[in-house]
């Protein structure tokens, strides 16, 4: 299996592989997003599911209780001390039948005390990428919508037998934040 660079990036994003796709870094006054030498800087949208503990829910991934999340929209989201948030990408993708993808935090949020953690992206999966941003530190942390929240790497190897989306993968095509199924 080898990692892409941005060529071989470039021209599966302009058959669609990523929509909408910034062929450059873009960097001026933001965090940044694009593509990159050997990567994508995926963009946060600005849709948040922030995790709060005012109904005592217990947070169950075969029975999760949409109770323990607020809804907010807007350009920046402020991230309580030590919790727990989640977004998804600005950008819609279609994985190749020979590609994995892995999602690593940006270092300027990580340097802040900020992880992302996404789940990788199997050969033909599709949809927007939920992205799940964990607040370490002991005080409030801010997040921006429409700006870089993690780095995308492509391995390209051989196709799988079967694909995420020949077994119907029950992620398969989400739009918006997806919340955990069972």
């Amino acid at each position: 299996m080898s990692i892409r660079p941005d060529w071989w990036i470039r021209e599966r994003a302009q058959a669609g592989m990523i929509e909408p796709f910034e062929e450059h870094l873009v960097r001026q006054g933001v965090i940044s997003y694009g593509l990159s030498s050997f990567g994508y800087d995926l963009r946060a949208a600005p849709e948040w599911r922030i995790f709060e503990n005012a109904f005592n829910t217990v947070v169950d991934p075969k029975a999760f209780d949409p109770q323990s999340l607020i809804e907010t929209t807007g350009e920046v989201c402020i991230i309580p001390p030590n919790s727990f948030v989640l977004t998804r990408s600005v950008e819609y993708l279609r994985v190749p039948d020979d590609v994995m993808v892995i999602a690593l935090g940006k270092s300027s949020y990580a340097r802040c005390g900020l992880v992302a953690n996404v789940t990788p992206l199997e050969p033909g999966w599709e949809g927007h990428v939920t992205l799940e941003l964990s607040n370490t530190t002991p005080l409030p942390a801010k997040v921006y919508a429409n700006e870089g929240i993690v780095q995308l790497l492509f391995f390209q190897g051989e196709r799988p037998e079967v694909t995420y989306a020949e077994r119907s993968g029950k992620y398969q095509g989400q739009r918006g934040v997806t919340l955990p199924k069972l």
